[in-house]
């Protein structure tokens, strides 16, 4: 992989009409910078908007007001640049997980010998090496989520969007694909935006943490976060600095 672009949202507003006839601002006034191979995190009471901004820079949306950018290109389609990873795995379930995992170069017609050996290289990387065989039925829940993050990484995006992705997740295998992102993002540098409701998720994986306000969205504040890197969970969230930025995103998040 090339490594992540900056991804640049620029006063995005985004306005539904409900059934009723009425208009309804879901995003107001929305700009914030991702630079490069940076990991950044959306958090946000339920229902301000964070899923839907993210669904307008995958391209399968677009903004009312404003514009977004992946480098110097705006955004106005999905593209191979990007790549979204879902809360609930999307998988096919007639297949396993090679042919999950190689569905896109697949598609785009790469050379079979090119993505075999891609394929071998992501799924490895995720951990999934011996479940190539496997079907997502007899896959765990981390499992299947390990498989539709080699399936995103094998098309080398730019930017890695995460739409909750470990939402659906225990607590301990949480933990476990929080660590496995923060090793993937060292290796290969994508440029990643977040959605989580879990603060100190947030804070764990992040370099900055974005707070938004209840709807219409808005960026209320933007929270450097300073811990260390390589990171340890345990040692991370009994530091002082961990409490801190916890409870002031925590307070921004009742305004």
């Amino acid at each position: 992989m090339s490594g992540g672009g900056t991804l640049e949202i620029r006063s995005v507003g985004k306005r539904f009409a409900t059934a009723e006839g009425k208009d309804v601002d879901a995003l107001q006034d929305v700009t914030l910078t991702v630079r490069p191979s940076e990991i950044a995190s959306i958090v946000g009471p339920s229902g301000c908007g964070k899923s839907t901004l993210l669904r307008m820079v995958a391209g399968f949306d677009f903004p009312t007001t404003g514009e977004l950018r992946l480098g110097q290109t705006a955004i106005s389609r999905p593209g191979q640049d990007r790549g979204i990873v879902f809360q609930q795995p999307q998988l096919y379930p007639w297949l396993n997980v090679f042919d999950n995992v190689v569905f896109g170069p697949r598609m785009r017609g790469v050379e079979r010998a090119r993505y075999t050996e891609a394929a071998k290289h992501y799924i490895s990387s995720v951990g999934l090496s011996g479940f190539e065989k496997a079907y997502p039925y007899q896959l765990s829940g981390g499992m299947r989520q390990r498989v539709q993050i080699a399936r995103v990484l094998i098309n080398e995006p730019r930017v890695l969007l995460m739409d909750e992705p470990f939402g659906a997740l225990d607590y301990q295998n949480r933990l476990v694909m929080q660590r496995l992102l923060l090793d993937l993002a060292e290796k290969y540098k994508p440029t990643v935006l977040f959605i989580t409701h879990d603060v100190e998720e947030a804070i764990f994986i992040s370099d900055r943490v974005h707070v938004m306000s209840a709807r219409p969205g808005r960026i209320v504040e933007t929270v450097e976060v300073a811990l260390p890197r390589p990171r340890d969970y345990g040692e991370a969230s009994a530091m002082s600095e961990f409490v801190r930025m916890k409870l002031h995103v925590l307070k921004l998040l009742q305004h």
